[in-house]
């Protein structure tokens, strides 16, 4: 497959290097210049872009940025992507680590809805509570014991079944979270996040999580 990147970090740079290994071809992006993504380029054989250019002709794209920064992407940033090609986002909001008030999230909208609104067009989560190490050394193959489970929100359908394929190939159990107006459910702060948790217990703390902010994740907490 042709995937587009558009995000450079632990998460994304860490998808790079495992996409490539798997022999999809690459696009990724960041912030600034394809230049300064020389080094990975290198290790990975993927091809560093503009932002502005991740997206085209790609039959999926993964969007791993700060969550402060969604705003600031260019208008129609997924666009150039393949009719009805899935949109991966794999943000989290820290706002009283990283990124301030996002007063929407805050009166309860979805990190993804939210971010979905941004850049207009429906998004996947997954990758979200993964810890980036894990993400890079801890896949495994199907049917092997102890094999991580990964939370995906979003519709149902061909995309979905892309979606989990690609989870799949990279060593982890895909579980259906339900829509993304469900996907609070794996957002920080719930029982699911940052755990290394199979499937069945991925269900289970799924089925437990409650809707409201925890302190730690809020910025309005007294």
């Amino acid at each position: 497959m042709k995937i587009g990147i558009i995000g450079a970090g632990h998460i994304g740079g860490t998808l790079t290097r495992r996409l490539r290994e798997l022999g999809h071809e690459v696009n990724v992006a960041n912030s600034r210049s394809p230049e300064t993504l020389a080094d990975l380029e290198r290790e990975t054989g993927a091809t560093a872009v503009w932002a502005k250019d991740a997206a085209a002709d790609a039959d999926l794209v993964i969007v791993s940025i700060p969550q402060k920064n969604v705003p600031d992407l260019a208008d129609g940033i997924v666009d150039a992507r393949k009719p009805d090609a899935p949109v991966i986002e794999t943000n989290n909001y820290y706002p009283q680590q990283r990124d301030g008030e996002i007063a929407a999230i805050e009166d309860g909208q979805p990190e993804s809805a939210w971010v979905a609104e941004q850049i207009g067009a429906p998004v996947y989560k997954v990758f979200n509570g993964i810890f980036w190490k894990h993400l890079l050394e801890r896949g495994i193959p199907a049917g092997s014991p102890g094999r991580i489970a990964l939370p995906v929100a979003g519709e149902d359908g061909p995309n979905r079944e892309l979606v989990h394929i690609v989870v799949d190939q990279l060593g982890f159990d895909p579980v259906d979270a339900g829509p993304v107006s469900e996907s609070w459910r794996q957002q920080p702060g719930t029982p699911v996040y940052g755990k290394d948790f199979g499937v069945e217990k991925t269900r289970a703390a799924l089925a437990e999580a409650a809707p409201e902010r925890t302190a730690e994740w809020s910025a309005r907490t007294a």
